[in-house]
């Protein structure tokens, strides 16, 4: 669902905590989106992926690349990603993850190890910013 407030376009996942939170899955003001913080929990809460830390990314970028969709943009725009994982050790599944989506385009981009995040089974979260034009 797309929200548009003036120049502001409000992207919605659908769950029910970003009303309760406060928070949009991507938000668009002119030409600079950004979007939230991704992960691959799935309807029943279970990561889509298992422990699987490469395919969790791999849903997240999937995810990230359907918000952005819907704004106008799409993987091409992004210029900057943030990798949030619960074990640097596995840096390396993560980073071939994010490359398959990203390589080409080559965004700025950080990972940095978290002690948790809000479900024990996710064990990353992406977020992406772009810009069209």
């Amino acid at each position: 669902m797309i929200e548009s407030v003036s120049d502001r376009e409000v992207v919605s996942s659908g769950a029910v905590w970003e009303p309760l939170v406060g928070y949009s899955r991507a938000v668009r003001v002119g030409s600079w989106i950004s979007v939230a913080g991704t992960t691959a929990a799935g309807p029943d809460g279970a990561p889509v992926g298992g422990d699987d830390v490469a395919e969790q990314t791999r849903e997240a970028i999937r995810r990230i690349e359907a918000a952005l969709a819907q704004v106008g943009a799409g993987l091409g725009d992004v210029v900057r990603t943030r990798m949030f994982v619960t074990d640097i050790t596995r840096w390396e599944e993560v980073g071939r993850a994010h490359g398959e989506f990203l390589a080409d385009i080559r965004p700025a981009s950080s990972m940095v190890q978290v002690s948790a995040l809000i479900d024990p089974r996710l064990l990353v979260e992406v977020e992406a910013d772009a810009v069209l034009g």
